[in-house]
């Protein structure tokens, strides 16, 4: 129960911080204004994105339904994992709280704008990151911690293995 009331608070905290954020951008700047924040490494860039990462399908007719689809089979895949996991397993909880928030808060945008807005604005001389937001941030942390948890996991299963049966 402590998992889903993490995954809760940390929904609504990257919810609130990635629905601001973007309400702000849309309403203060113009489509593909750019503001430097830190000149020649960060901008805020106001950018739609239709596709997924890196506009992967932005063309397609089919776009908003398969994301929409692709979401919703994630948001209860990661609600079956949650339940899954033991009640110590607290890195893993909140990695699958911030897939979720961030998941889930992109998600609403593909509904009710057809888009997700994206406004990060990352890069270094030539080589330019796509730009991103709060959600896709909140993903991108979640999968890292994630793969941590899952190497700590293995790491403590082999220690186990290694000390045999205890009487």
């Amino acid at each position: 129960m402590a998992h889903f009331r993490l995954l809760g608070i940390v929904t609504v905290v990257i919810l609130v911080l990635d629905q601001a954020t973007k309400l702000y951008v849309d309403a203060h700047f113009e489509l593909y204004e750019s503001v430097p924040v830190i000149p020649e490494w960060f901008h805020l860039t106001y950018i739609r994105n239709q596709g997924a990462a890196f506009g992967i399908l932005s063309n397609s007719s089919l776009r908003v339904p398969f994301f929409i689809t692709v979401a919703v089979i994630a948001l209860l895949v990661i609600l079956w994992y949650l339940r899954q996991l033991r009640a110590d397993q607290h890195l893993g909880a909140f990695s699958l709280a911030l897939i979720f928030a961030g998941a889930l808060d992109n998600l609403i945008d593909r509904v009710r704008l057809g888009e997700v807005i994206d406004f990060l604005d990352v890069f270094w001389k030539h080589h330019h990151w796509p730009a991103f937001n709060v959600a896709d941030s909140a993903i991108c942390v979640g999968v890292t911690l994630m793969i941590w948890e899952v190497w700590q996991e293995e790491r403590r299963v082999h220690r186990e293995k290694q000390q045999g049966p205890r009487e």
